[in-house]
């Protein structure tokens, strides 16, 4: 099959990544948007886009029947869902196979699996992937879980099976605390995915959380593209992520690689997933979950591989087989991703809204923005806050480290607070820059004052330049036009 038109199933900046793949590869692209992205740049990017509803997601982005009456009107050979909204729906899955359109993801039954967090236990557990001690299934009776979590030992981690993103998730320290933190992760669970079972764990200290990507095709082919870190968290979602891990010998990657092949394999997997582990300070690993789409972070493995995963994503797809063997697979250099969130960093990362006054995106050797805003845009409250992904390439961990730095500094927003300077402050942190963290390195390193004590040196440096100019007889800046931020730097630097 040959795919010549695709529907884009979601927005903002991985929309418009997907979109442009296709544009290279001579495919069509459809945009469908809601009512609070109608001047966004992936509907203005898009060869046709159409509208399918309010701002809010259940009734536009989330609404699969109004998409599926876009992708058969505009006769779309296929759907690319993105990740989010509809991308791991096996619901949505089984009605685009009626509909006949392509899903540009794997099965509904592969979703199924690896979406229950239980299910992918068990499947791990059959072909020997190593798995934290825990529960055998979900425990939803008190008094069952005391005998499980005397069994394993404390400390524990109850986990609810559905769902991700943190919620539903307890540390339990002792026995007498096992009662009120079962509920409450159980009442969390069931509000947030409609699924109030559990299970518990052994709470691994100390984790990193390393991740394999995978490709696999229609023909029983299956390639894994080494790992990436992504222990750098807030509220359990990821913030800094990089590839190769600083702390992974070969042997391991290729131990932990063939685990995710293995579990690819055993869920009939097919286009590009990630398979998920745990870390601990001894070097064990554990399965952890399979994500079954597309990741954020996933522009880090292509840089270290110089492979296009969404254009791997539909060409596999279209029922063609992978073009390349393990073997051919190689690494080179290193990759660092930041997430550009409207979040305010010494607010306890909350959500920031309002609208770019200033969006200036850096360049130059080794940097890569994937974005779907431009200057003038009001960042929406009804989505994820990113605005966008900031990519830098390099020979060496350290070289990558300095060049993001470099390219964070000439990152101009202003109208929204973003998390731009704490992920600087945190890749330029001896912790990171020795590989010594964990995905604890928030409330183990990072407190606002850290943040508000540079911003206090930025104004300092400032002052003293305007003060300087004004001594040289110099014109200052006035109060409507005022210096960037990266200027002000480097001038300081020049005195």
């Amino acid at each position: 099959m040959v795919i010549k038109k695709v529907l884009i199933a979601n927005r903002g900046e991985i929309a418009l990544r997907i979109m442009r793949t296709c544009k290279e590869m001579g495919i069509k692209t459809v945009a469908v948007f809601s009512e609070a992205d109608r001047n966004a740049l992936f509907v203005r990017y898009a060869d046709e886009a159409y509208c399918i509803g309010p701002p809010v997601s259940s009734a536009s982005y989330l609404d699969f029947e109004k998409i599926i009456k876009v992708a058969k009107a505009t006769k779309a050979d296929a759907i690319h869902p993105g990740y989010g909204f509809l991308s791991e729906n096996p619901v949505f899955a089984r009605r685009l196979e009626s509909e006949g359109i392509t899903l540009i993801g794997p099965s509904a039954e592969a979703m199924e699996v690896m979406g229950s967090k239980l299910a992918a236990k068990e499947t791990a557990k059959r072909h020997n992937i190593p798995l934290v001690p825990g529960s055998e299934g979900a425990v939803a009776d008190l008094e069952e879980a005391k005998a499980i979590a005397l069994e394993i030992g404390f400390p524990l981690l109850i986990k609810a099976s559905a769902g991700g993103g943190g919620k539903g998730m307890r540390i339990v320290e002792n026995a007498e605390s096992i009662d009120e933190q079962l509920n409450l992760a159980m009442n969390e669970a069931r509000s947030a995915f409609g699924d109030a079972s559990v299970f518990i764990e052994r709470y691994v200290k100390s984790p990193r959380h390393i991740e394999i990507q995978v490709l696999a095709d229609k023909h029983g082919n299956v390639v894994h593209l080494f790992e990436r870190e992504c222990s750098i968290q807030r509220r359990h979602q990821k913030v800094v992520e990089e590839a190769p891990s600083s702390v992974l010998t070969p042997d391991l990657r290729e131990a932990m690689g063939e685990c995710a092949v293995s579990i690819s394999k055993a869920c009939d997997y097919v286009g590009a997933g990630t398979v998920e582990f745990l870390l601990d300070d001894q070097l064990n690993f554990f399965f952890l979950e399979m994500n079954t789409r597309l990741q954020v972070e996933h522009p880090v493995s292509e840089m270290i591989t110089g492979i296009d995963l969404v254009r791997q994503q539909i060409l596999v797809a279209g029922g063609q087989p992978l073009a390349f063997s393990q073997s051919d697979i190689k690494m080179k250099g290193h990759a660092l991703e930041v997430r550009v969130y409207a979040e305010d960093p010494t607010n306890n990362f909350l959500p920031d809204i309002g609208t770019l006054k200033t969006y200036v995106r850096p360049q130059g050797p080794g940097i890569r923005v994937d974005d779907g805003f431009e200057e003038g845009m009001q960042i929406p409250i009804y989505y994820d806050p990113m605005i966008a992904k900031l990519i830098a390439y390099a020979n060496t961990r350290e070289e990558a480290i300095d060049r993001m730095i470099r390219a964070i500094d000439e990152y101009d927003i202003s109208g929204v607070k973003t998390t731009l300077k704490f992920c600087q402050f945190a890749i330029n942190h001896d912790a990171f820059r020795s590989g010594n963290f964990d995905t604890h390195f928030v409330q183990d390193h990072f407190s606002p004052e850290e943040l508000e004590v540079e911003n206090k040196q930025n104004e300092e440096a400032l002052s003293a330049f305007l003060a300087l100019d004004l001594i040289r007889g110099v014109d200052a800046p006035s109060a409507q036009e005022p210096t960037k931020r990266s200027n002000w730097k480097s001038t300081r630097n020049r005195l």
